[in-house]
């Protein structure tokens, strides 16, 4: 039986590799989700006047799913 030991400096640079991975991952998924963001259009859907909107046949009271339609059947 042979056992291995692995010194502390390899260990805590695999270990900030990992980290400095993970994280990029993390930020892509930031970019990701800001660019699938509909906050703009929500905001302004409800800059509208209620005459716009029932123009547009929606209710101020739907304006978020309106906005979602194609994600979610609610």
């Amino acid at each position: 039986m042979s056992t291995q030991t692995l010194s502390a400096p390899r260990s805590a640079e695999i270990r900030a590799k990992v980290d400095s991975f993970f994280a990029s991952i993390g930020q892509g998924m930031n970019a990701y989700m800001e660019r699938r963001s509909r906050m703009t259009q929500i905001v302004a859907l409800e800059a509208k006047s209620d005459e716009e909107l029932a123009k547009m046949g929606i209710r101020r009271d739907r304006i978020v799913h309106h906005v979602f339609r194609d994600l979610f059947y609610v």
